[in-house]
């Protein structure tokens, strides 16, 4: 990923972190204060993709806030899409990834706000409330949690590596549903994980609990944010089996430098797996 053109970009940095920073944790309070008593449950019209009022709420708080401190910033957010405006920069708003874990009372969620420039993540936050954690990153000045600097793995290799994965909605209706790469990757690591959070997997990789996450089909408000905070511990963010980072794209591999390569080559290998044979 090209980072050049964001060195000559003569903003606040400081202050929009902070900015970030607060969104997050706008986010994490409501979510503590709704945890297990959610009035509102509905789906979006696919298997599995839920929303509540917990959601609308938190990202209308987020909104209001950031167009109070940045009006003049784009807004693109998962539940009410992009504001009218027009500009280089753009807020990315997940309210709260991992809605159906919340939703169950599963602690595995957090409320995520990306900044990007020109489509290359610029800075951003993740707040995990459960844990009491707040992520956060901008170009060039670090990765941290709650203030401590943050620094990704080194696993000697593939074998010795845990990863993390999901499996988008719309795996139901796909032959590249990750289900494949899921099962391979089991028998060449210590194991794959499924969180069912995006952003929160991202954060996990950046402070080293994980060494390496992949997905795909997923939207710019998932990875926004989680992949400078991924970047600038150390990691590698890219596309797979290769290619840059396009946000747009909704495939994201963030991983320990040390098993880059035999990620992607692992991933090149595998043959996708028709989940419909078996319905």
């Amino acid at each position: 990923m090209k980072f050049s053109t964001l060195d000559s970009l003569t903003l606040n940095l400081n202050e929009l972190i902070e900015i970030a920073k607060n969104s997050a944790l706008i986010g994490s309070e409501i979510l503590k204060l709704n945890y297990k008593n959610i009035q509102n449950i509905s789906s979006k019209g696919r298997q599995g993709d839920l929303v509540t009022n917990v959601d609308i709420e938190i990202e209308k708080k987020i909104k209001e806030y950031l167009l109070s401190k940045t009006p003049s910033i784009t807004i693109l957010a998962e539940e009410s899409g992009k504001t009218s405006n027009s500009s280089e920069l753009m807020w990315c708003i997940d309210p709260l990834d991992g809605t159906t874990n919340y939703s169950h009372g599963y602690p595995f969620y957090g409320t995520s706000i990306g900044l990007v420039y020109k489509g290359i993540p610029l800075l951003g936050s993740i707040s995990i409330p459960y844990l009491d954690e707040l992520y956060w990153a901008c170009h060039n000045k670090g990765s941290y949690c709650n203030d401590v600097r943050l620094k990704v793995t080194n696993p000697k290799s593939l074998s010795e590596s845990l990863l993390v994965t999901g499996f988008s909605y719309d795996r139901f209706d796909t032959i590249d549903n990750n289900y494949a790469e899921f099962c391979y990757l089991t028998h060449k690591t210590r194991g794959v994980r499924r969180g069912g959070a995006a952003a929160v997997d991202l954060a996990f990789v950046a402070s080293g609990k994980v060494d390496g996450f992949w997905e795909r089909g997923l939207q710019i408000w998932d990875i926004a944010a989680g992949a400078i905070i991924v970047k600038e511990a150390g990691g590698v963010i890219s596309n797979y089996p290769d290619g840059e980072l396009d946000l747009n794209s909704g495939r994201i591999l963030a991983c320990s430098p040390s098993i880059s390569n035999e990620i992607k080559v692992a991933l090149s290998k595998v043959i996708p797996f028709d989940s419909n044979m078996y319905t």
